[in-house]
C-alpha cells in the first residue's frame, strides 16, 4: 500500500519539474527588410515580392507582405486588397515571400480581406516598411 502513494507523488513532482525549467531570455526581435518589388500581372491582380532577415518564421515575412499590399492599394486610390496566396521560403538566413493580392475601392469577397487603411496603420505602429 505504501508504494501505491509514492507514485502520485512521482506523477506531481515530474509535472512541476517541467514547469521550472528555465529556457532563459527569449531573444530579442530585430528584423532587417531587404525589399519589396511590386508588379502588376493583371489588373486588379498584383504579385509582392519581399525580402527580409531576422524572422522568427514564416509569420513574419507574410506581415511585411501584407504591408507593402496595403501601402500599394492605397497609393492606387482603392481601399481594400483580398489575399490569394503567400509562399514564403528561407535559405542561409534570407526570408523570401511572394504574394498576390486582388486590389479594389469596395470591401472584396472572401475571408482573407484587408482593410488597407488599417493594416497600413498597423505596419507604421510595429516598424514594419511600406511600398
Amino acid at each position: 500500500m505504501r508504494g501505491l502513494a509514492i507514485i502520485p507523488l512521482l506523477v506531481i513532482a515530474t509535472g512541476l519539474s517541467a514547469c521550472t525549467k528555465d529556457e532563459g531570455p527569449e531573444a530579442p526581435f530585430m528584423p532587417s527588410y531587404s525589399g519589396i518589388e511590386t508588379r502588376l500581372l493583371d489588373g486588379d491582380l498584383v504579385q509582392f515580392e519581399v525580402e527580409m532577415r531576422g524572422a522568427r518564421d514564416a509569420g513574419d515575412v507574410e506581415d511585411y507582405a501584407e504591408c507593402a499590399a496595403a501601402q500599394y492599394v492605397l497609393i492606387r486610390g482603392y481601399g481594400f486588397a483580398r489575399h490569394l496566396r503567400t509562399t514564403v521560403y528561407e535559405e542561409g538566413g534570407l526570408w523570401r515571400g511572394d504574394a498576390v493580392y486582388t486590389i479594389s475601392a469596395a470591401l472584396p469577397r472572401g475571408l482573407k480581406t484587408i482593410d488597407a487603411e488599417v493594416v497600413a496603420l498597423a505596419c507604421a505602429e510595429n516598424g514594419i516598411p511600406m511600398v
